[in-house]
């Protein structure tokens, strides 16, 4: 259990693996079994070989400075799809939503022989939700944060696509983040460069099919696009589009 996290993350896990997939991808109503919060919190007066405590669907336990949090899915208020976002994959967590964590269960380890089991498990729920919804409103945050700079960077990418120099370097300057940064926003697969070029050709795709533009040039065009020269735009175009510049335009025009 300690290895599945880091500090400082949270990992949301669940059971019943078919019913938790057709959720995500809203191919059923089903859902899982349990939803499952794995995180790391200082919880005091735990012994070496841990704690584990049980309320009827729900579970706690602690081991090794790690928290684990089971609940029946069909107790929380907030549905399985809206969890996606968390779902498999480390997310940060605050450090007072960690403390705060670690105070709860601290508190339900010291009084776990006196607590009534109904509410011991409704507090166990309210705990949990607490925690992904406060989690799940933070990475909501963090994606748009996100996409908003993507669209900052796509659309200086638009505006200056005609400048053969046009690089990451330059984007990352012009946005005020660092060249690392600027990738992890273009972590598609295409990269900056693959954005770049892809923008581009789109652009000469919709000149070569506009009749207006039809009198210029394949090296003109090329200009317009960014491309230093026509061979090179040719070439690209062709390996993107399966033709040639040319085959394309007449194409569409003739």
């Amino acid at each position: 259990m300690e290895a599945e996290v880091a500090a400082g993350e949270l990992v949301v896990r669940a059971s019943g693996a078919v019913a938790a997939v057709m959720a995500i991808e809203g191919r059923g109503r089903g859902e899982p079994q349990q939803v499952q919060v794995l995180l790391r919190a200082g919880v005091g007066r735990v012994p070496a070989a841990g704690v584990a405590l049980g309320f009827g669907e729900c579970s706690v336990r602690v081991r090794g400075g790690v928290v684990l949090i089971s609940v029946a899915a069909g107790k929380l208020s907030i549905g399985f799809g809206e969890l996606r976002p968390l779902l498999f994959q480390p997310v940060p967590l605050a450090r007072g939503l960690q403390a705060l964590v670690a105070a709860s269960v601290g508190h339900l380890v010291a009084a776990s022989g006196s607590l009534d089991p109904h509410g011991a498990r409704a507090y166990v729920v309210g705990l949990a939700e607490l925690v992904l919804r406060s989690a799940l409103r933070t990475e909501l945050d963090r994606a748009d944060a996100l996409a908003t700079r993507r669209r900052a960077a796509v659309d200086y990418i638009r505006e200056h696509l005609s400048d053969p120099a046009l690089a990451a370097d330059r984007i990352a300057d012009a946005l005020f983040i660092s060249r690392r940064r600027l990738y992890q926003l273009f972590d598609d697969g295409d990269g900056v460069s693959g954005r770049i070029r892809a923008m581009r050709i789109e652009r000469a795709r919709e000149l070569l099919a506009d009749p207006a533009q039809g009198i210029r040039g394949i090296g003109e065009i090329s200009r317009q696009c960014g491309f230093a020269n026509a061979a090179h735009f040719s070439r690209t175009f062709r390996k993107t589009v399966g033709e040639s510049p040319s085959d394309y335009r007449d194409k569409l025009l003739r």
